[in-house]
């Protein structure tokens, strides 16, 4: 995770330069975009101290070793549902909350029981059997 490690530990620089820049050019009246950069300097700085205890705690993974070749990164990426329906119906239950959040509230209180289903169904869409909850 050494990549990702430099990328957020140069961008913490950059944002508290921008920061400091803003504040500077619109002489301390606007605080709402000196709040702005100065929070996405501290997030930039939390990204990179998660990856960079995350990567000491962690195997160096084959796009981190400067001697690897490409087949190294063959193989398996993680598991994914082949058919699952669910992505499909979070994304309408999710657009009819928003959708009640500016139309009315009878269609929210009506669109939220459909967003917890399809969140569970979802999660726990390979819990069959003896791991069913």
């Amino acid at each position: 995770m050494r990549a990702e490690v430099k990328i957020f530990a140069y961008l913490v620089p950059f944002f508290a330069l921008m920061t400091g820049l803003y504040a500077w050019f619109t002489e301390p009246n606007e605080w709402v975009g000196i709040v702005a950069f100065l929070l996405t300097t501290l997030f930039s700085a939390f990204i990179a101290f998660y990856l960079w205890v995350t990567g000491r705690k962690t195997d160096l993974r084959p796009e981190d070793d400067l001697e690897g070749e490409i087949g190294d990164l063959s193989g398996d990426y993680g598991h994914f549902a082949p058919y699952s329906w669910w992505p499909l119906w979070l994304a309408l239950s999710i657009s009819a909350v928003v959708l009640g959040l500016a139309v009315g509230w009878w269609l929210l209180i009506c669109a939220v029981p459909f967003l917890f289903i399809s969140i569970l169904g979802w999660t726990f869409e390979f819990f069959r059997g003896e791991k069913a909850i």
